[in-house]
């Protein structure tokens, strides 16, 4: 599953990306973690917004403590299941998450560097989601995963649903069986980059809590 992406540009530079017309004034860091801001296209009425939500649906568990913050639900893994397929079936509740760049944690335990995914052909992509409006955090986002491409596979079996500039339409408008059809077709793996790095993955935490996948 995907706990790291970036936007490494402007708020301006996305809106035009994706030609939402208005400028968005967000605290969204370039990196992104489980629980945190970040940016979001929707759509409706023929219209494009970008806004700012959290990364994650908040989730409680019976074992839970009363006082416990939920736990973020970052990753869609089945969106014909649970808690996703009310929302997946109504266009107005499907997104686009702006992305630069995405990580994979890769190598022995206690000592995983960040390995790096970026587009051939676009500095800015999407990553298909679905957003709604959570009582503890307001509005909230999560990312759609699926197979992993060729590309990818030799660090994680699982990638982030990834969208050419001409599918973004379908998934924001599209019928529930075009938005499947998206999930489980084979992104390009010639168009991924992939980036080895020496940084450490557990450099940073941003949330006390651990991500979650559904």
């Amino acid at each position: 599953m995907c706990n790291l992406y970036t936007v490494r540009t402007s708020a301006g530079e996305v809106a035009a990306h994706f030609r939402a017309p208005n400028t968005l004034q967000t605290n969204a860091p370039e990196d992104v973690y489980p629980g945190t801001p970040g940016m979001v296209v929707t759509g409706k009425d023929g219209l494009r917004e970008l806004r700012s939500m959290t990364w994650g649906f908040p989730l409680r568990l019976k074992t839970m403590k009363p006082d416990a913050k939920p736990r973020p639900v970052n990753n869609v893994a089945d969106m014909t299941k649970g808690m996703w397929i009310g929302l997946a079936r109504k266009p107005e509740w499907r997104c686009l998450i702006p992305v630069t760049h995405f990580a994979e944690a890769e190598g022995e335990k206690g000592r995983m560097t960040r390995t790096w995914f970026s587009h051939r052909d676009d500095p800015i992509f999407a990553w298909a989601g679905i957003w709604r409006v959570s009582d503890e955090w307001g509005p909230v986002y999560s990312g759609v995963m699926t197979d992993a491409n060729a590309a990818i596979q030799p660090v994680h079996h699982r990638m982030p649903v990834l969208l050419q500039s001409d599918e973004y339409e379908q998934w924001l408008h599209g019928s529930f069986d075009e938005a499947l059809a998206i999930q489980k077709r084979t992104f390009p793996p010639e168009l991924i980059v992939v980036n080895r790095t020496d940084e450490l993955w557990a450099r940073k935490k941003a949330s006390s809590e651990s991500p979650t996948l559904l």
